[in-house]
């Protein structure tokens, strides 16, 4: 090459890089919305000054929402990609409960499918940094599942699986598509993993009790012990009692006691379910020493008690310290069911060559009556995802 054309390739460059500086930045970053609880199927007390609202309308509202988030500028908190616009978004991952529990009058599971399908695969227009639309990524809720199996008390109609048959296949893409008569809830679990950039994330059903934990250590055997991973499940750490399977024989389901056999560890602590998250201390103590045996698993995401909050799991005994981090529901917040303003979901920005993430709360309901308001972004946590 000769001076002359050498000079004019970097002058290229240069100039390349001075244009597309953010973009350039951005290649760097993976970034993904996070949501959980759609919660289709009931309504809303009160949306943008009417009442009762359905799940379908609310969700679709913050699907049009998540679309605005890319052209958005990212507020300068020191977090991954602070100060530059958000840019692609290459996953958007659904925390589960996409439909509601069939309790009379609520609709069919395949009746909230078919509103999930419209809102976050027809609605939702928001692409990667490949250019390509983002990818979807879920996990199956507690009602899913007690959807496909039944309930302590009837639900209408008894079994209707077809939430959990919509995200078996299109998650575990089987050669075969599942279907609802074939589809049974004690083999048919919804395990996968994928290795994003470097960074191992782990998509597994409700809770990590100690049949799921059998599972995650065969994944877990495939990954390098220097190699960050990430859990995301619908349960948060401490489970509930009520989710575990009946201790008693013949161990199905009673109104009397409550447990829902969600998982299927039997529950240790008493006969009867309590609505005390802390009366789960002995199964948590299993998935505390499953942590402490792998300290490469740095994050865990969770749905299910919802609002947003970034804390750190530190165990019954308060001898471990893991990144958590809660999202809030559409439908069915802890504060934002009462206060629509609080609505949010969250942007996980990652830079997994420096292993470090960013988790931004995005309130995209601030303004009810102004059909024009941006996304608010309010609490960030950026943490490290090194493994010492």
């Amino acid at each position: 090459m000769s001076h002359t054309c050498k000079k004019l390739f970097k002058a290229i460059f240069i100039a390349a890089v001075l244009l597309n500086g953010p973009e350039l930045a951005h290649a760097q970053v993976v970034q993904m919305i996070f949501t959980s609880d759609a919660h289709y199927g009931i309504t809303r007390a009160k949306f943008r000054g009417d009442t009762a609202v359905s799940g379908h309308t609310v969700n679709a509202a913050m699907v049009k929402q998540m679309n605005t988030l890319p052209s958005l500028t990212l507020p300068a908190d020191g977090g991954v990609n602070a100060g530059n616009v958000t840019g692609g978004i290459d996953y958007v991952i659904e925390g589960g409960d996409i439909a509601n529990r069939m309790e009379a009058p609520i609709q069919s599971a395949a009746a909230s499918w078919d509103q999930f399908k419209t809102d976050y695969m027809g609605s939702l227009h928001v692409t990667g940094h490949n250019g390509k639309p983002a990818q979807l990524l879920m996990v199956p809720g507690n009602h899913d599942i007690s959807n496909a199996i039944g309930f302590p008390t009837p639900l209408e109609p008894l079994t209707d699986p077809t939430s959990m048959v919509g995200i078996y296949n299109l998650m575990l893409k089987p050669q075969t598509p599942m279907t609802n008569e074939a589809y049974d809830f004690t083999k048919d679990k919804i395990n996968y993993s994928h290795n994003i950039d470097g960074i191992h994330f782990m998509f597994i059903t409700l809770w990590a009790d100690s049949a799921e934990r059998i599972w995650m250590q065969k994944d877990l055997d495939t990954v390098a012990a220097n190699t960050p991973v990430i859990i995301f499940t619908h349960d948060q750490p401490t489970c509930e009692s009520k989710h575990f399977t009946n201790p008693l024989p013949p161990y199905n389901m009673t109104a009397e006691n409550k447990f829902q056999n969600l998982v299927a560890e039997h529950y240790k602590e008493g006969n009867i379910a309590s609505k005390d998250d802390g009366a789960t201390n002995i199964e948590q103590r299993g998935f505390v020493k499953f942590i402490k045996a792998h300290p490469n698993i740095k994050a865990y995401f969770h749905g299910n008690s919802n609002w947003n909050q970034f804390y750190a799991y530190k165990g019954p005994d308060n001898d471990i310290s893991l990144n958590t981090f809660r999202v809030d529901s559409p439908m069915k917040g802890a504060y934002s069911a009462k206060d629509e303003t609080l609505q949010s979901f969250q942007l996980i920005s990652l830079n997994a060559k420096k292993q470090i993430l960013t988790v931004r709360e995005c309130l995209w309901n601030t303004n009810p009556t102004d059909p024009a308001q941006k996304i608010v972004f309010g609490k960030s946590a950026t943490v490290s995802l090194k493994v010492n």
